[in-house]
């Protein structure tokens, strides 16, 4: 499928909005995506239970194994996904990042008889899952295996939104909250995903060469994660007469480099020298 981004909704996918949600994001925000597991049955179930006020939880949106989205907050808006978390110096990450709910049942239990069972009674065939060491525990579990389908959906999803927010951070909910929380588990891929979109694409933006210098000619411009007036803001509107590096044109606008962030201007508010 082909994902795009409008007004901070999936276009063309479904969107089912919950109560359970917080106000709009602060500037800059969201900057980080991250990574959980459903621990349900399916992906319609997980979608009415993050919809209903008692659960006091939600996600941006779900995805099932068959690849399906389904939306539930708008991505400038902080949706109740993280609780109690904190990583790399900041806590309470509802207020830094998009929530993405993965329709898998996490850690399953092996019988006696060799089935491998949920924590709602479901039994999962052998060839669907994996035996692993979860990377915050030493001994080795059983996990359901994510669908290719349902991967190959994520990478996309988190791609579409790390052109259209100032991404740098992609996490599972286990690194966010230790000790608590398990999602998504050794059988989804997160250390590829965020190499292949967050190192990669640092290590393609330092060899960026700046193409001219400019100056803002507004009084306050937007300095945004996206050549979109809908894209996140990456930091507050800048002043008139700040000095940016420009590092490429799309269309009418640039992509500049201000005290070491990128992000895009719109080229008829900068004067370039």
């Amino acid at each position: 499928m082909t994902i795009s981004i409008k007004r901070h909704l999936l276009d063309g996918v479904p969107f089912h909005a919950t109560p359970n949600k917080g106000g709009k994001f602060g500037a800059g925000m969201p900057d980080a995506i991250i990574i959980h597991f459903t621990g349900g049955s399916s992906a319609e179930s997980s979608v009415s239970w993050l919809q209903n006020p008692q659960s006091s939880a939600s996600a941006h949106v779900v995805i099932g194994r068959d690849g399906s989205i389904v939306q539930l907050v708008p991505f400038d808006t902080i949706a109740w996904h993280a609780g109690r978390s904190g990583y790399g110096g900041r806590s309470g990450y509802n207020q830094f990042s998009i929530g993405i709910e993965l329709d898998n049942p996490g850690r399953l239990t092996r019988t006696e008889g060799g089935d491998y069972v949920a924590s709602f009674g479901r039994r999962y065939p052998p060839d669907q899952v994996i035996a692993a060491v979860h990377r915050n525990e030493q001994r080795e579990s059983f996990w359901l295996t994510y669908s290719e389908d349902q991967i190959n959906a994520t990478f996309e999803l988190c791609s579409v939104l790390a052109t259209h927010y100032p991404i740098r951070e992609i996490l599972g909910h286990e690194e966010i909250a230790p000790g608590r929380k398990i999602d998504p588990g050794p059988a989804f891929p997160l250390d590829k995903l965020r190499q292949r979109l967050i190192q990669r694409g640092r290590d393609e933006e330092g060899d960026v060469d700046v193409v001219a210098v400019g100056e803002v000619t507004a009084s306050k411009l937007n300095f945004r994660a996206a050549p979109d007036t809908g894209a996140a803001l990456v930091s507050a509107p800048l002043p008139k007469g700040t000095r940016v590096e420009i590092l490429g044109q799309r269309g009418g606008w640039y992509q500049a480099r201000v005290n070491g962030q990128t992000g895009w201007l719109s080229a008829q508010y900068v004067k370039a020298a």
